[in-house]
């Protein structure tokens, strides 16, 4: 093992917004303790141990919740320390994905000093954010999301956007595209609104049709693709992937893999999962606190969890698009008998990949040329 990567969940999915469609709320709907306490300094200090133990040279710590800010700054100055103390010899880097609306100056000291990476959830302009993403009062919390990352640009702490793609951004990612680059937000990843776990139907509020996404991708790709020309383009995770995969280089997001991995996602109270889609109790792979407990061993045990993830399709075999879908998220996948089918979004990405596909080739072709 040459490098860990680690996404740590302190506080659970205990939150101080009640977004309308959160995955994780739904993900611990469906578990026997749906809260469990936020994460002890104990079970904190034991990750950290575990991550020396394996003699890794290189580990990314990342925060994630719920909000992970809730369990307080005390507790990330002391998993500071504890770095500093097992990790000292060790390649660490740290990042946290937070709702923004938390971020005191504190905390934005904090974040600063120790060289944290920031990822700001926002669902484009005021009318599409503050429809879903609410406080606990049913308030809007646009405005103030919004000053905090002026407050991160101000401090100069390096932050990307992540933005839910449901029914209400997809249809708006023109104006969208707009506000985000005249906030300057350089670095934007788009991913797809989740329904509920083993449920069949849509929920109008926010579920996405294939329709809808597949005018998303091609809208948002022909505003990239302009500013692309004028060499003003953002970074969009996705497209630059689908790049790489004409470069035959391998996907660093398992969507556009086609295959499972082991994330090694940690809970709140140590119990170790596979993906972060799949934080149930079924999936659990152990846990850090457990006797014999190691990292190396995480991959063997979850090859159960990868497994279903490898069969193909029949019809996604003999599609000409699958080198760059790879049929998708397993969270995306049609499930029927007892076996995965093909991605619910498929009509959309055929239609996306016949509106941009050649474009993307002729993006990969040119860089190709000028690196030779």
């Amino acid at each position: 093992m040459e490098e860990v990567n680690i996404m740590m969940k302190p506080v659970s999915g205990n939150c101080n917004m009640r977004c309308s469609y959160c995955f994780y709320m739904d993900e611990m709907q469906n578990r026997e303790i749906r809260f469990p306490a936020k994460m002890s300094l104990q079970t904190l200090e034991q990750i950290v141990k575990r991550v020396q133990e394996t003699g890794v040279k290189k580990c990314n710590f990342a925060f994630q919740g719920g909000e992970p800010t809730l369990v307080g700054l005390a507790f990330f100055e002391k998993f500071i320390s504890y770095v500093k103390k097992y990790l000292y010899d060790r390649q660490v880097s740290f990042s946290i994905q937070t709702n923004g609306y938390n971020l005191t100056d504190e905390w934005m000291r904090f974040l600063k000093y120790n060289d944290f990476l920031v990822g700001v959830s926002v669902d484009g302009v005021r009318a599409t954010h503050d429809c879903n993403r609410k406080d606990t009062n049913q308030r809007g919390t646009y405005e103030r999301v919004m000053q905090n990352i002026d407050r991160l640009k101000e401090a100069k702490i390096p932050f990307n956007v992540l933005t839910v793609v449901n029914a209400k951004t997809a249809a708006k990612i023109r104006r969208i595209y707009e506000s985000y680059k005249k906030n300057q937000f350089r670095y934007q990843q788009y991913i797809i609104c989740l329904d509920p776990l083993d449920s069949d139907e849509k929920n109008s509020s926010y579920s996405l049709t294939n329709e809808a996404y597949g005018q998303f991708l091609c809208d948002l790709f022909d505003l990239w693709y302009l500013d692309l020309q004028k060499g003003e383009q953002p970074y969009i995770r996705q497209f630059e992937s689908y790049i790489s995969i004409f470069f035959g280089m391998y996907p660093d997001a398992c969507e556009q893999r086609g295959v499972c991995s082991c994330q090694i996602v940690i809970e709140s109270d140590g119990s170790v999962y596979p993906c972060d889609f799949y934080v149930l109790d079924n999936y659990s792979i152990g846990n850090v606190t457990d006797e014999g407990f190691t990292y190396e061993k995480l991959p063997e045990k979850a090859k159960e969890f990868i497994a279903p993830s490898v069969a193909v399709d029949e019809e996604c075999r003999h599609c000409k698009y699958y080198i760059l879908c790879r049929n998708g998220c397993r969270r995306m996948r049609s499930f029927e008998e007892r076996r995965y089918g093909k991605n619910i979004f498929c009509e959309a990405y055929q239609r996306f990949f016949d509106y941009a596909g050649e474009r993307l080739y002729q993006i990969a072709d040119t860089l190709r040329k000028t690196k030779s």
